[in-house]
């Protein structure tokens, strides 16, 4: 089950590259949706008076891929029209991203026309159950964002129309073949692994990255029916016992006995210095240090059953943001293929539209790739779940 390049497929396949950068079509925002390629999604969307820009304010996280990723979007972005800025706002993962959306729902219940942050990278399902409880997302349409079309209509009809999924990626078991020449393959071996070798593993603190709450989440659904993923019934939350069991058993055989870094990277930092042989990781984060040789060439990825959690990156409009042309410009640019190949070759994510509008080239020579991920949607369960872990599973 072990990947450098290509994975097996389990379920839900999504197709991953690293696409070369093509050149980017003229107009303002290279759409190539139904109003045909060049076409802007906004047309006119410079509303800065005397021919000035419009400049919209983008409120992201994420690692430093992520940031590396918008800088150079943005640069691509400016280069190919006059018409609008982007104002790039990076907020800390965790209490960063709360107090952003805290001040946008705080806006909306203030009866506010306005607001600073004109497009948001949301962080998935707390924050869709908010806009669900006060409506503070504009409802999206290819009308305003003529590349939804590229996409899966599924994909957009799951979030509401609230939020555009521009990429996603998977949580996966990185490790070093050289110390783990055969890795687990279910959770009860990996289980197993960790007790067996004490301190050679670990996973970072839920609040501060993905990977390590999709392997809290991951354990805490282990024995429910598969369509609790879905569940937001606050009910549910009395069947995770177990699972923080499972957690608890676990921490004194964790890195350090019990120590849980900071962030994605902070695991990633703990393989590729050999202080663990294996870590949950984001796919995308995981081959590109591999590519870039911050992990060692002996590094390697495998999923295992059930398959840990990955999902989109999400971008969102306030329906509070005076800029909301210039922000499905924006959007309409990151949809289309050519920026898509640049959220691939950058990051090793997996592309928002679907395969079938990339360039044929890329979709033969990467043909049969995929990797398997499984959504949770639980809404604000996920913030009652990494509660709970800090007092149980970090406090014990």
């Amino acid at each position: 089950m072990s990947i450098n390049r290509g994975f097996k497929r389990k379920g839900k396949a999504m197709l991953l590259a690293t696409l070369a950068a093509v050149t980017l079509l003229a107009g303002c925002s290279s759409g190539t949706g139904k109003n045909g390629a060049g076409d802007s999604a906004a047309g006119g969307a410079s509303d800065g008076g005397s021919g000035s820009p419009t400049e919209i304010s983008f409120y992201f996280s994420g690692s430093q891929n992520v940031q590396e990723l918008w800088e150079h979007l943005k640069d691509m972005y400016e280069q190919k029209q006059d018409k609008v800025k982007v104002k790039l706002v990076y907020i800390p993962s965790g209490q960063g991203e709360q107090a952003t959306m805290n001040r946008i729902v705080a806006a909306k219940r203030a009866g506010k026309d306005s607001v600073d942050v004109d497009l948001y990278e949301a962080n998935g399902g707390s924050d869709m159950a908010a806009d669900k409880k006060d409506g503070v997302f504009e409802s999206l349409s290819e009308q305003q964002i003529p590349n939804l079309s590229l996409m899966n209509p599924a994909n957009m009809k799951d979030l509401n129309y609230k939020a555009v999924p521009y990429r996603s990626s998977s949580v996966l078991l990185a490790y070093n073949s050289e110390k783990v020449p055969s890795p687990p393959t279910t959770l009860d071996d990996l289980y197993a692994w960790i007790h067996e070798h004490p301190g050679r593993f670990a996973y970072n603190d839920p609040a501060t990255g993905g990977s390590g709450e999709s392997f809290v989440l991951t354990t805490l659904y282990k024995s429910l029916p598969e369509d609790a993923i879905h569940n937001q019934d606050p009910n549910i939350m009395k069947e995770w016992d177990k699972g923080f069991e499972q957690l608890k058993s676990l921490g004194k055989d964790m890195y350090q006995k019990g120590v849980y870094p900071k962030k994605n990277q902070g695991t990633l930092d703990l393989l590729a210095n050999g202080e663990v042989d294996m870590i949950p990781a984001w796919s995308d984060m995981a081959l590109e240090q591999i590519n870039k040789k911050l992990l060692p060439e002996t590094t390697k990825l495998a999923q295992i059953e059930p398959a840990f959690t990955g999902g989109p990156g999400l971008l969102t409009v306030p329906s509070m943001s005076k800029h909301k042309e210039a922000a499905y410009d924006f959007i309409n640019f990151v949809l289309s293929p050519e920026a898509q190949a640049e959220v691939v070759n950058e990051i090793y994510g997996f592309p928002g539209i679907e395969w079938s509008h990339m360039p044929s080239e890329l979709q033969e020579k990467f043909k049969g790739v995929s990797v398997s991920y499984r959504s949770f949607n639980l809404g604000e369960l996920e913030s009652e779940a990494m509660k709970r872990w800090q007092r149980e599973v970090a406090g014990q």
